[in-house]
């Protein structure tokens, strides 16, 4: 009995202390500060202007390099879409990089007529600042973000990180490099396409690294060089020569395109720097920047996330000029494909591949070239905005209004002359002329009236959502005429040929069905089929960062993150 007792009680007091050493140990990492939570060290935003969502199943069978990663090794929603109208590159990377629609931070097209000034202006314009050009080059006006509305995602994470972190972004177009930045940022650089200059302005200031790189490496090198087919020609699913292409001055409508500039130059000119913005060399030299600004910058170095943005224009310049059913559009991804895969494994070497997210998306698609879709027998054609303006000031004359009562069409926007609209609104007669005459116009499938968009409640009919997601009071026109599907906007006079074979900004699903990737750190690759929009995408990268939005018509794509492991 004695003995059962005194082991018993060892084993009593050996519990004992074990519970002493455990609550000590528990007493000592209570009093330990909680460990920040692990984030990427970079974050990766890749944007292609007008990639249609459909080219990834087209032309995935030519890639090798870096979009072969993005399929194989990252998250692929593949029912991602806009669900507004206004499918333009201003207004795509707005909501890329704010992760709200442009009914919520205000970008409702690349351009708009504005009412106080009484002319159009860019989105990007801004009379308050002033455009620096790098490497001794020449440019004018200013631009900023001023007219966004909403903070992007990056400069929220400059923000929230006690400025710590360094936002560097890169395009041939203003209204991409500046979107992505957002109001401030370390460097928003784009290309001047009729000086050849690549130019910031002052809100972002200057860069030496880059001051360097332009100057060692100028655009005007690439003068003479040829762009070729990179593939045997079986290997193309269109044929040679797109119908209705107009291609850049100096160049066929079939390859090879060289980069001579007008007929009879020697050297650089305006012609040759939209021949180079229109050939995947502009692609390669982005690429080149970007890889420059991760060695000079050490980005994904600075203690905090730093952001790397990166909108490739090229794949839009040609869209525009031959149409997605073009070799030329199936070759230019070939090549972004190496360029991309030299930026994914430049970026494993100098940050680590477990240390960096990618966001990739486009900002738009495109609509086929018309004359495409009436040989393959589809009602399509040119919805001609002259002809349309001539029109309603035509049906307007019976009720005798001041003339001209229309001061801008653009787009499908109508902006009547002061005064004209709240008229119209009094007078039912009127206004009944003006929608039927804009109704029988060749071309047209239905018309909205501002206040049929600004209601605050939002339809049931896709069409009418899609152009209230776009309407934003104060900006937006007063009538909004939506094209028939394959329909073409073009505000060529009659007689003239117009300036590019093909466009977008329709609330049809080829302008608005876009790829979405997100692929490295926290994200769980696969293929995922939910609705998806590339608004989701500031948000799911806030969610990555711990970085609060200011307000945000996206979501997370929670499904393709991975869960934390409990330590």
């Amino acid at each position: 009995m004695r003995k059962l007792s005194r082991i018993g009680m060892a084993g009593v007091l050996a519990v004992l202390a074990t519970a002493v050493a455990v609550w000590g140990q528990a007493q000592q990492t209570a009093s330990k500060p909680l460990a920040r939570p692990a984030r990427p060290k970079l974050v990766v935003m890749i944007v292609v202007d007008q990639m249609r969502a459909d080219y990834v199943e087209k032309f995935r069978g030519e890639w090798t390099s870096g979009f072969e990663r993005l399929l194989e090794q990252g998250a692929w929603f593949r029912a991602a879409a806009y669900p507004y109208a206004a499918t333009s590159t201003c207004v795509g990377h707005a909501t890329i990089s704010t992760g709200a629609f442009p009914d919520s931070h205000g970008m409702i097209s690349n351009s708009w007529w504005d009412r106080d000034t009484q002319k159009m202006v860019s989105c990007t314009s801004d009379p308050n600042v002033k455009n620096v050009a790098y490497g001794g080059g020449s440019t004018k006006g200013g631009d900023s973000a001023w007219r966004m509305q909403l903070p992007a995602y990056a400069e929220e994470l400059k923000f929230q990180t006690g400025g710590a972190t360094r936002v560097v972004t890169f395009s041939l177009k203003a209204r991409a490099a500046i979107t992505m930045a957002g109001h401030k940022g370390d460097a928003a650089t784009w290309f001047d396409g009729s000086s050849g200059a690549w130019v910031t302005s002052s809100p972002y200031g200057t860069m030496p690294f880059i001051e360097d790189f332009v100057k060692k490496h100028p655009v005007a090198e690439d003068y003479g060089k040829t762009w070729s087919l990179s593939l045997p020609a079986t290997s193309y699913l269109y044929e040679d020569k797109s119908a209705g292409a107009l291609p850049p001055d100096g160049w066929s409508n079939s390859f090879p395109h060289p980069l001579h500039g007008k007929e009879g130059s020697t050297a650089a000119d305006e012609v040759f720097y939209q021949q180079w913005s229109t050939s995947p060399f502009a692609e390669t030299y982005l690429t080149k920047l970007a890889l420059a600004a991760v060695d000079s910058l050490g980005l994904g170095k600075s203690g905090a996330t730093d952001y790397l943005g990166v909108s490739y224009s090229s794949v839009d310049y040609v869209g525009h000029a031959f149409g997605p059913r073009s070799r030329e559009i199936q070759d230019i991804l070939v090549r972004l494909d190496k360029d991309l895969g030299e930026l994914f494994t430049h970026l494993d070497q100098k940050v680590g591949r477990a240390n960096y997210v990618v966001a990739f998306s486009s900002d738009h698609g495109v609509v086929p070239i018309p004359e495409e879709m009436q040989k393959a027998g589809v009602d399509a054609g040119v919805l001609n905005l002259v002809d349309l303006k001539d029109r309603l000031e035509k049906a307007l004359e019976a009720f005798n209004y001041s003339k001209p009562a229309i001061s801008r069409i653009t787009g499908w926007e109508i902006y009547f002359s002061q005064g004209i609209y709240g008229q119209l609104r009094q007078d039912p007669a009127a206004m009944r002329a003006v929608i039927d005459a804009a109704l029988t116009t060749p071309g047209v499938f239905t018309v909205y009236r501002a206040e049929d968009l600004n209601g605050g409640s939002k339809s049931i009919l896709e069409t009418r959502t899609a152009m209230e997601l776009s309407y934003f009071a104060g900006r937006s026109g007063d009538l909004f005429v939506v094209p028939k599907p394959y329909w073409l906007l073009d505000s060529t006079a009659a007689g003239k040929t117009r300036g590019y074979a093909t466009g977008h900004g329709t609330p049809y699903n080829y302008d608005q069905h876009v790829p979405i990737f997100l692929m490295g750190y926290g994200i769980e690759p696969g293929e995922y089929f939910a609705p998806a929009t590339p608004a989701d995408i500031a948000p799911t990268l806030a969610s990555l960062t711990g970085v609060t939005l200011a307000t945000r018509d996206g979501r997370v794509l929670s499904e393709a993150l991975r869960k934390r492991r409990a330590n």
